[in-house]
């Protein structure tokens, strides 16, 4: 069986102690339950796409404990501050280009030179990320075929094939819904969350 840990010190210090050994752990957003690992360490990341059964040509979104922390790794223009602004922390993915000196690991971006980046509102999330040393990629925690998780035990019964996956318990989801996803290079909202379009453009100017 999983252990579905309480977020206390003690759990959220032994999560950290996997995700620095390069393992990963599921946890919980204001969106969806995440998967995460290391985003800057290769084996790690492919253990995402093992357990969730995921194509490698799909890329990851990548969670930042802030807007600011993203800057190492992607190119920040105008249009991405006015969404960091007025959305994040918060359920929206900005797509943004990689910088060439990037540490991400190629398999986030699927070979791609765009990367998502996310900055999660839930507190167990950010607490996590302020402790690491680095961001974690992390698509939703469950089988690629699934519906995507809102609940501790909603991972668990998606993932039970991955007997030693830690799982954070934040309760169930606040928004329950992925979050909305903005391509800035190709000007475009691929996925809409609970953030509109018309949102997202009016943001925009």
């Amino acid at each position: 069986m999983h252990e579905i840990l309480v977020p206390n010190d003690e759990n959220i210090n032994r999560v950290v102690d996997v995700l620095c050994e390069g393992g990963v752990v599921a946890f919980p957003t204001e969106t969806v339950y995440g998967l995460g690992a290391n985003a800057y360490n290769d084996k790690a990341v492919s253990k995402i796409f093992s357990y969730k059964k995921r194509p490698r040509s799909k890329p990851l979104s990548v969670c930042y404990q802030s807007f600011d922390s993203a800057f190492d790794d992607v190119v920040i223009d105008e249009r991405a501050v006015l969404l960091a602004k007025k959305f994040l922390p918060g359920p929206v993915t900005i797509i943004l280009k990689r910088r060439a000196d990037s540490k991400l690991s190629p398999l986030c971006s699927a070979e791609l030179d765009t990367v998502g980046i996310r900055v999660p509102s839930n507190p167990i999330a950010l607490g996590l990320l302020s402790r690491l040393p680095f961001p974690l990629a992390a698509p939703s925690a469950n089988r690629s075929t699934q519906s995507s998780p809102t609940t501790a035990q909603h991972v668990s019964d998606s993932l039970k094939d991955n007997k030693t996956l830690l799982i954070l318990n934040g309760g169930c989801c606040s928004i329950g819904v992925e979050s909305t996803i903005v391509d800035l290079p190709n000007n475009k909202v691929t996925r809409v969350g609970v953030i509109s379009e018309k949102e997202i453009w009016n943001a925009l100017g």
